[in-house]
């Protein structure tokens, strides 16, 4: 009896053992999850995402992330935007198991990034989370300016002459009742589906020009700026709004207008179902 109480205890312990060990493999395995809010001036870089050679924001949070960590870790990011867009809230999520102080990481960040970027939160959220699959909707802003202002070249598109509001704005009701936007995405673009969810879409008058919004499930590359560039061509008659209905219904990227500059072009928000299980912000 002895003996066998020996070998039972020999096993028991060899069992938990073994599930100590794996569980601390488990929790290597399942790496915490963070979310990373920012935002940035486009101008001086050639879009978000990492490009061989080449200056992006990706690659400048990054460099400098990992510094400050003194590990390796990649961003996964939320979209990606084209040279000199700009974005007032952008996200990415990393995974990171490493104690950190993360209640410090905005402000030391800030204080490593560039000018023209800025980390605004660091959020704790579910191991499953997805900074980019999880997104329900994205909106984007662009500005038109009508009169020349050396200090907002960079952010607006200069037009001189008047264009009409209100025929703009009854042709954008055409955007959220169409779902093929294949005539408004750049040639050669390797996607599975042209199919977006446009929820809103409006032109606002402001003080020095106008602002067009616009909010979807996704967006297309070059997307945006092809719609409000056909969108000033309603505006100045060039074309009409059963012209633009045509153009949605060709699929043909040469029917539609030209792309508009990218220095006017914003992304605004980004919305996500999940609630963050923990936020720091700067």
């Amino acid at each position: 009896m002895l003996i066998e109480k020996y070998f039972l205890e020999e096993i028991l312990t060899q069992i938990y053992e073994f599930i100590f060990n794996f569980s601390k493999y488990l929790n290597l395995l399942i790496m915490p999850r963070y979310f990373i809010e920012f935002s940035y001036d486009g101008t001086n870089y050639h879009g978000l995402q990492k490009q061989p050679s080449l200056s992006t924001i990706q690659e400048s949070i990054e460099i400098n992330m990992n510094k400050y960590l003194g590990v390796n870790s990649n961003l996964t990011l939320a979209g990606r935007t084209d040279t000199g867009v700009h974005a007032k809230q952008m996200f990415a999520h990393f995974d990171l198991n490493l104690d950190f102080k993360q209640d410090q990481f905005c402000n030391t960040m800030n204080k490593m990034l560039p000018k023209d970027i800025t980390v605004e939160s660091l959020s704790l959220v579910a191991d499953d989370t997805h900074a980019r699959f999880d997104a329900s909707s994205r909106t984007y802003e662009y500005f038109v300016n009508s009169k020349k202002n050396p200090f907002n070249y960079r952010f607006s598109y200069y037009i001189k002459y008047k264009i009409d509001v209100e025929k703009m704005n009854k042709s954008c009701s055409r955007l959220i009742n169409h779902l093929d936007f294949k005539c408004f995405s750049k040639s050669n673009t390797d996607v599975k589906t042209f199919n977006c969810d446009i929820s809103y879409a409006k032109w606002e008058v402001l003080d020095e020009g106008l602002k067009f919004k616009i909010t979807a499930n996704r967006f297309l590359r070059n997307m945006v700026r092809s719609i409000v560039g056909t969108m000033i061509e309603i505006g100045s008659s060039k074309i009409s709004d059963a012209d633009f209905q045509k153009i949605l219904d060709s699929r043909n990227r040469s029917e539609a207008g030209l792309s508009v500059p990218s220095s006017g072009l914003f992304l605004t928000n980004v919305t996500y179902p999940q609630k963050f299980i923990k936020t720091w912000k700067k």
